[in-house]
């Protein structure tokens, strides 16, 4: 991990009061000058309560995340999103989105995943066999597609894959890791139903595999043509060799489209490549607003669930759950919308770091375009010893009609004294919000957490 300067604003709804003693009652010594980290504090406090945001319970609905109190104003949902007058990813008045389809679901009534029935014929895809299959390739339900390997679908490519087709990854650390990698320039054609998911997997499961079972494969990558703000505008992807040239991601083409992924499970992913370098369930980098992403969960990953590096790419009907490291994380510029977004966190101690770690950039993190993705109904149930969401690296963003339950550790927001542009500055620049949310953050109701600043040595 990066050594940063951190402003640790954690939110708590009453007010933040700093003051001075005085020697004595008749001769008072003047009041401290306030330090920049202090009025930032009182800045953000001041607008946070003005925002509509609350400090309450949403006391969901047993066995589901359906809040049964009443949460108050939303904001309007803008040009893009979907209109909903309710706060957080599941409509309180009807059946849940993620019914049917997902593991989430046995996973919240306290089951392990999803089960399902696999293709009666086994076909092993190594990289060679996918370069020599052509442009136009089919994977059928009535098949298994065990991956054997690193399996890029090139450029020029594109895979479509049948409703209710099981994709299994075998075993295999550092350069044995097997792993579907989209190409820039090649497409997935993933579009299962709710009624057939795809499933992406391991080598031999068949469901009913607890949610503590990680890295047992690699993950699913998409690459992309669109916009980083690092230089030189062009990067390798995390969990892939860098000597691997179709592992680079980014462009100048906004609009590219990688294809589609609609009803998708991931399970079991994150296998370790090296020293601290795993793939993370659904890695998008530099993926274009063409591509469309809607009913996709990311189950049991070992590292991140979902990832952004940089791109316009929107999302639907998201599902980040028991996933050891972050839930959602985003990075180089990333500037796409979000909406109807689960994230579930493992709540033992050590299986899950940050609910969001929201990074604005790299190589410089001050270029453009800034990070500044929006999130609309988002439910958020965290790990007690996690931490809600952190903004640094000059990251921007908005959260709107959310819930954050669970956790034990609010929002951060980097602040760097010595530099014009930061993620702090996002926020005085009106490009990091968060607005008429619900915050039940165990340790903000005894005032822990709420003012640190972290100096590196």
């Amino acid at each position: 991990m990066k050594k940063l300067n951190f402003l640790f604003i954690g939110i708590l709804f009453t007010s933040l009061l700093f003051t001075a003693c005085g020697s004595d009652d008749e001769n008072p010594e003047p009041p401290d000058e306030k330090t920049p980290e202090e009025l930032a504090a009182e800045a953000f406090a001041a607008y946070f309560e003005t925002a509509g945001n609350a400090s309450l319970d949403p006391a969901f609905e047993a066995g589901t995340i359906k809040p049964t109190a009443a949460l108050g104003a939303v904001s309007s949902t803008p040009a893009g999103f979907e209109s909903a007058d309710y706060k957080g990813a599941i409509d309180p008045t009807g059946t849940p989105w993620y019914a049917g389809w997902t593991s989430y679901e046995s996973i919240l009534a306290g089951g392990n995943t999803k089960e399902f029935t696999a293709g009666a014929n086994v076909i092993t895809i190594d990289d060679a066999t996918m370069a020599a299959a052509g442009t136009d390739i089919n994977w059928t339900k009535d098949n298994t597609y065990l991956l054997d390997g690193f399996v890029f679908v090139n450029d020029g490519q594109t895979l479509r894959i049948e409703a209710g087709t099981v994709i299994q990854g075998k075993p295999g650390l550092d350069v044995d890791a097997s792993a579907l990698i989209i190409a820039r320039g090649g497409k997935i054609q993933a579009e299962g139903t709710a009624s057939e998911p795809i499933v992406f997997t391991f080598e031999g499961d068949a469901g009913n595999t607890a949610a503590t079972t990680r890295g047992q494969w690699g993950g699913l990558i998409i690459l992309g043509k669109a916009t980083l703000n690092s230089t030189p505008g062009e990067t390798a992807i995390e969990g892939i060799p860098t000597t691997e040239t179709r592992g680079l991601y980014g462009g100048n083409d906004d609009a590219d489209n990688s294809g589609v992924l609609r009803y998708v499970s991931i399970r079991h992913g994150g296998t370790n490549i090296g020293a601290d370098n795993e793939i993370n369930g659904l890695t998008l980098g530099g993926v274009g607003s063409g591509t469309t992403i809607d009913y996709v969960e990311v189950v049991a990953n070992k590292d991140d669930g979902i990832e952004w590096f940089g791109g316009t790419v929107n999302g639907k009907h998201l599902l980040a759950v028991f996933c050891a490291d972050d839930a959602l994380d985003y990075d180089e510029g990333y500037r796409g919308n979000n909406q109807f977004v689960i994230v579930h966190q493992d709540p033992s101690s050590g299986n899950a770091d940050r609910g969001g770690e929201h990074d604005g950039g790299t190589d410089p993190e001050t270029a453009t375009p800034f990070a500044i993705p929006v999130f609309y109904n988002v439910t958020s149930i965290g790990n007690p010893e996690s931490r809600a969401i952190t903004f640094r690296d000059n990251a921007g963003g908005e959260y709107h009609n959310s819930i954050f339950s669970g956790y034990g550790k609010g929002i951060d927001i980097e602040f760097l004294k010595d530099q014009e542009q930061h993620s702090y500055k996002q926020f005085e620049d009106n490009n990091l919000k968060l607005e008429n949310n619900v915050f039940n953050i165990t340790g903000l109701s005894t005032g822990t957490d709420l003012f640190t600043v972290n100096v590196p040595e």
